[in-house]
């Protein structure tokens, strides 16, 4: 069963419901909204986890093979540290990384996990039909939920500002990592991946697989707009696509970045990716992670969900993902906390 079939068919209507369900100790509140895409008609759907005021009651809410640990409709806190943006991976959910959202919502952020359209659970419809447009939708969609919430009568005026203007980060995992250095302002050379491909694909097998067909001629952003998103002060990247960015644009990069690999990293090897990034980077921290496979920083679904390169539950023997994702959480908040 693929992760869209089974999502689909969850009892993802009992969003709103926490029976029988235990009270957790942190007050973090949670709830989901839509904002416009630039293409008409297009909604692209958020999952907000947010610190609540005092007194909230916070539960185990089940959603599909994922679930939160918040308090579903909460009012929020009168203020937060800032916005960071949380982008998925290729065919994800704006549910995956609940655990490290619910961290940084317990730190004091609004955390906005966003379904990028044409690349989630439900449609795939951006990488497989209109792979054109890849590299450039998807960092422009995470600026279309930070322009929303910035205007938001509710929100903006809860989100830290100061002489720079409000405080924005972002993080991403997977193809949501390509998506967060763009927006830090790596630009796209879709050409590499051909040429990446064509010298490496016994060696990066999984990427170039999913590669192969869409690869050709993804073109520049149109007329050369840039996908940076000055907003965007600090990103984090947890196990990046990176082998899509034209080296000299990373050179350029002055945003802080922060990069977290799975040394065990097959859906995208660390020396064409991650470390690769690292080391064109100029303003960059490499974290490493021993013994973990591409979907470490994921929640472990409660069920199996077979992907490219296994199943997204599972995990090399001896790794403790639901530590690893408690000191990631950690992290994370004093990375951000340090750059925001």
């Amino acid at each position: 069963m693929t992760i869209r079939n089974f999502i689909a068919t969850a009892a993802l209507a009992t969003i709103g419901v926490a029976a029988c369900s235990p009270v957790i100790a942190a007050e973090v509140g949670w709830r989901s909204m839509s904002v416009p895409a630039a293409a008409a008609g297009v909604q692209i759907p958020l999952a907000l986890w947010y610190p609540a005021e005092a007194g909230a009651t916070v539960r185990n809410v089940a959603m599909g093979p994922f679930g939160v640990r918040a308090a579903p409709g909460a009012p929020a806190a009168a203020s937060v540290r800032g916005l960071i943006v949380l982008s998925h991976g290729t065919g994800g959910t704006e549910l995956g990384h609940a655990r490290l959202a619910e961290a940084l919502a317990a730190r004091g952020y609004l955390v906005a996990a966003l379904r990028h359209p044409g690349d989630n659970w439900q449609d795939q419809s951006l990488r497989t039909q209109r792979a054109e447009q890849y590299l450039d939708e998807r960092p422009r969609q995470v600026s279309r939920v930070i322009d929303t919430l910035l205007a938001d009568a509710a929100w903006s005026p809860r989100i830290a500002h100061d002489a720079r203007g409000p405080r924005v980060g972002a993080v991403g995992h997977s193809a949501g990592g390509y998506t967060v250095i763009a927006l830090a302002g790596g630009q796209p050379a879709p050409n590499r991946i051909a040429t990446h491909c064509r010298e490496h694909r016994a060696d990066d097998p999984i990427f170039c697989g999913l590669s192969r067909g869409t690869s050709a001629a993804v073109p520049q952003p149109a007329n050369g707009a840039p996908l940076k998103d000055a907003r965007v002060r600090a990103v984090a990247a947890l196990s990046p696509l990176g082998a899509v960015f034209d080296p000299e644009s990373l050179r350029g990069v002055t945003v802080p970045v922060a990069i977290w690999v799975a040394d065990l990293d097959r859906f995208l090897v660390p020396r064409f990716h991650a470390e690769w990034l690292a080391q064109q980077l100029p303003s960059t921290s490499l974290h490493r992670v021993p013994n973990a496979w591409h979907y470490a920083f994921m929640d472990a679904p409660t069920t199996p969900i077979p992907s490219p390169d296994g199943d997204l539950a599972a995990d090399p023997p001896g790794f403790d993902r639901s530590r690893f994702l408690e000191q990631l959480g950690r992290d994370l908040g004093d990375y951000f906390d340090a750059n925001l």
